[in-house]
């Protein structure tokens, strides 16, 4: 997400907060009265969104003193602090939710995305997103994966071709969808990807038989079916691994030997990391 990205999303978020007006906080603070506060850690893990995080206070009012204490992608434990901020209390208050929603949810996709990465680090498998993501937050969420050593997959439908089991079904098969798509880049001149989903072994062979693919997703294959897969493609496209992965199991598809992992619960089904801005 580029400045200008950033700063209009965080316009909009904060015009749906705010409404007519953040009316706790100018019933109760005079206009004039400054103060500071401090971000702080509440658990541990890898913190993320810092420099969004600098942008909403920005935005809220310029004048604000805002001080990053740490980079994004740093390890962090309870009682660290992140951020500091001092000058008028009412826009502090009223940047302080988009500012904990922001950070809270893409540190816990860093801190996740940790995890598996770490699980993986010595096979050559990389830990890959989806476009499982917040309407509105992808570019921040994404951001946040590679925060914690993953890669992005596809930011949308539009910089990557991706075949999947819809796609095949309503095209009449693989070998119709992936020629289709050929002429399809074609007539148009783009130069995309051509990613295909797979459901068995069948629809391997189907694939490569075929030609055309940069990528073969592997969806839901066990262990065993895995390996079979990766030796049978032999390097001659890249392969992915999808559906069903967890802590647990991401280091035994891994070491099947596939180029990448795709976990869509790193956005999908995430624990925000706990932070909470206080005065002091």
């Amino acid at each position: 997400m580029n400045d200008n990205e950033l700063r209009s999303f965080i316009i909009n978020a904060l015009a749906e907060d705010t409404g007519e007006g953040d009316h706790s906080s100018l019933a109760s603070i005079p206009a004039s009265a400054t103060g500071r506060a401090r971000l702080l850690v509440k658990e541990n893990g890898i913190i993320s969104g810092l420099r969004a995080a600098r942008e909403v206070f920005s935005v809220t009012d310029p004048s604000l003193a805002v001080a990053l204490l740490m980079n994004d992608g740093t390890r962090v434990k309870y009682g660290d602090i992140a951020l500091t901020v001092e000058g008028k209390v009412q826009p502090i208050l009223r940047a302080e939710r988009l500012v904990l929603n922001i950070m809270q949810r893409m540190s816990g996709i860093a801190t996740a995305t940790a995890l598996y990465t770490e699980k993986v680090r010595d096979t050559g498998a990389r830990i890959t997103d989806t476009r499982k993501t917040t309407p509105g937050m992808r570019a921040l969420e994404k951001e946040a994966v590679r925060t914690g050593g993953g890669v992005n997959h596809r930011m949308g439908l539009y910089d990557m071709i991706m075949l999947k089991d819809n796609h095949v079904d309503y095209a009449g098969g693989i070998s119709a969808a992936i020629i289709r798509t050929k002429e399809y880049l074609r007539i148009k001149g783009l130069d995309l990807k051509i990613e295909v989903e797979a459901r068995n072994i069948r629809e391997v062979r189907e694939i490569l038989e075929t030609g055309g693919a940069d990528r073969i997703m592997l969806d839901n294959f066990n262990i065993p079916d895995t390996r079979e897969a990766v030796t049978l493609i032999a390097g001659k496209c890249e392969t992915e691994s999808s559906g069903g992965i967890t802590l647990d199991n991401v280091r035994d598809y891994a070491l099947c030997g596939v180029d990448y992992i795709s976990i869509g619960a790193l956005t999908h089904h995430i624990k925000s990391l706990d932070m909470s801005l206080k005065a002091y």
